[in-house]
């Protein structure tokens, strides 16, 4: 059951990323600065996760965080890059090639961070019917954006 569960939540969590993208790029558009579109956005996130570390009582996790090793405060670079980077492409390359090229790109480092078990993930490697799999994603992402 919490397979399903998980499930759904990264497939909203999907939905999102496109609706993310294009909300964003007309706020960039319309104030006329993807980075000023960019720093809204993280504004508005950034009072929706400290609403919800209070609302789980997660706040005294923070204290933690100072002994962390460095490279885990990348993600919010790697955050703060893609958001800065959809904002700025897709209203120039069309938000289904925009995110066509992300969706690829999140496959394949997917599976070679599951291969080697990099960043702390559980290895999986890439079985021939997984590689086959990813084949298909991969072309089924590319032949929906052909014209």
């Amino acid at each position: 059951m919490d397979s399903l569960r998980y499930a759904f939540i990264m497939l909203a969590a999907g939905i999102g990323i496109p609706v993310l993208a294009a909300l964003n790029a007309q706020l960039g558009g319309r104030i006329g600065s993807p980075a000023a579109a960019a720093v809204i956005l993280f504004a508005v996130a950034f009072a929706g996760a400290v609403l919800t570390m209070v609302a789980t009582g997660g706040g005294g996790a923070l204290a933690a965080a100072p002994g962390q090793p460095p490279k885990l405060f990348l993600a919010g670079l790697l955050v703060a890059f893609y958001v800065l980077s959809i904002t700025l492409v897709a209203p120039r390359f069309g938000l289904g090639n925009a995110i066509t090229c992300v969706l690829l790109g999140q496959l394949i480092s997917a599976a070679i961070i599951d291969q080697f078990g990099l960043l702390g993930a559980m290895m999986r490697q890439i079985t021939p019917m997984r590689g086959l799999g990813l084949a298909l994603m991969a072309a089924g992402v590319i032949f929906t954006q052909r014209g």
